[in-house]
């Protein structure tokens, strides 16, 4: 299966969005509330992919992937953190927001592939559910270590999701 890397652009916003749905439900359905995935979710994720998309920000880094029919299968988007961050480990000055890849792309290297695209191996933090044994390990294998930080999500009351860091002295260093 070949899969290519590439930034994304205005025009990708629609497709994007419905990808990030899509594996949010492989994911995620069985912790999120009946009926969650509404017409009015995904045009909420259109309208958040086209307000990123068009963002001139030159510290935002996205990549997606995409198949031999050139549909996209994984995306994943890190920035700087905001300036108002608090209780962030020192060195730590950039977050991975997402990084998704559809199931039947599990354990393709994709999603290694798009990490790779968007933090090589630099400090960073990200957020990831704690029911998810999958992407934890993938983090794990890429120096990234639980801190003790969790947060609830009041509209998906049944995912806590975790911090991850991975600080200077581990960046490069995959366990």
């Amino acid at each position: 299966m070949s899969i290519t890397l590439r930034k994304p652009v205005s025009k990708d916003a629609v497709e994007l969005a419905t990808l990030h749905v899509e594996c949010w439900k492989q994911t995620y359905s069985e912790l999120l509330p009946e009926g969650f995935f509404t017409a009015q979710h995904l045009e909420q994720r259109i309208s958040m992919w086209r307000r990123i998309l068009d963002d001139a920000n030159p510290g935002f880094r996205i990549a997606v992937a995409s198949d031999e029919q050139d549909r996209l299968v994984g995306f994943s988007f890190s920035a700087p953190l905001p300036k108002d961050a608090t209780d962030v480990p020192e060195g730590i000055e950039r977050q991975l927001y997402n990084l998704y890849v559809l199931n039947d792309h599990h354990g393709s290297g994709t999603g290694q592939q798009l990490l790779e695209a968007v933090l090589g191996d630099e400090p960073a933090m990200l957020w990831v559910a704690e029911k998810n044994p999958r992407a934890i390990a993938f983090y794990r294998r890429n120096g990234f270590a639980f801190d003790g930080l969790v947060e609830r999500d009041p509209t998906a009351p049944l995912i806590t999701d975790a911090r991850m860091v991975r600080l200077p002295e581990a960046a490069g260093a995959k366990a």
